[in-house]
Parts: C-alpha cells; structure tokens; sequence
C-alpha cells in the first residue's frame, strides 16, 4: 500500500500551535522558579524551551494529509476524518494568493467544508535541488504526482510551473 504524507498547516492553526508551545515553555519555567528559586529561571527557561519545542513539533508532525490507495485522511491533533477518492475532481499546481506554488486537489460535495485540499506550497522553484528541503519537497510532489496518475485523477498545470519542474528538478509535465 502505497501512503504519502503532505499537507499545508493553515496561518490560524499554526499561530495556536505556537500558542501552546510558548505556553509550554512559560509554565515549565514558572514551575522551575516556584519550586527552586529564582536563581533557576534559566534552567526553567531551558527545560521550557525544550518541553516547548517538543509540543511543537508533535503538533506540525501530527497536522498532515496522507494519501493512501484507500482514501485521503485529513489529520489534525484532535482528529482524523477520511475523504474518499470518487469525490476528487481534479488536481492543480497554480500560484496561490502568495505566489507560492500550491498543489491542490478540487473535491465534490461531501459533509466536510473541503471545496479545496492543499496538498503542497512550496516556493517557486528556480534552481536544481540545493538541499534536504528541496529534496523533500522535489520527493513529495513526485510521489503525490505518482498516486494521482495511478488514481486517474487529472492534473492541471501552470506552464511555467511545468517548465521550471521540468528544468530544474528533472520532473516531466503530466503528459509525458
């Protein structure tokens, strides 16, 4: 079974992801002091930050789309919910409001708010792969392209999105 991790964390989430943390960070370090003293606010301010980041990082980790041959399920900290693929219209790689790249998947009715699904935005590429980001992002738009084609799902692409994939990260345009 094939699986492919994507997803972007929407602004609101993310600011209440970085919410949590800080406020990981800050109890951690107020407790420190309490209990210790105030001679130990650094330490408290160390062990906070350390509890903090963890937080952070279970959050952005567990806040992901994965697609599987079965379905699409749509994870956030709190929940899972599953779409599936006949409700999938097509797919496109445009410009977003950002001018970024976003990948999306256009999705049909439904109970879920979804009219959209944004798998992917990544910066415009300009240059061959330069480091593990690019990699990874080079690999997830392969991988995602690669379950789209098996699902039958057509996929729109900008011609100049198409161009620099081709140019500068070696991915052929879908009609290769």
């Amino acid at each position: 079974m094939t699986t492919v991790r994507a997803g972007v964390v929407p602004t609101q989430r993310a600011v209440v992801y970085g919410v949590l943390g800080i406020m990981m960070t800050v109890t951690i370090c107020g407790a420190f002091v309490a209990a210790f003293g105030i001679n130990r606010v650094f330490t408290g301010l160390l062990a906070g930050a350390v509890a903090g980041v963890a937080v952070l990082s279970a959050l952005f980790t567990r806040d992901a789309v994965v697609l599987t041959d079965h379905s699409i399920y749509r994870c956030t900290p709190w929940t899972v919910s599953s779409i599936d693929w006949n409700r999938v219209v097509a797919g496109r790689f445009a410009l977003d409001e950002r001018s970024r790249w976003s990948l999306a998947l256009d999705l049909s009715g439904g109970d879920e708010p979804y009219g959209e699904l944004v798998l992917l935005s990544i910066a415009p590429v300009v240059r061959p792969v330069a480091g593990a980001y690019d990699l990874r992002k080079r690999d997830q738009v392969t991988e995602i392209r690669a379950i789209l084609r098996r699902k039958r799902i057509p996929v729109t692409v900008l011609p100049q999105i198409a161009g620099a994939l081709q140019e500068h990260w070696q991915i052929a345009s879908p009609t290769h």
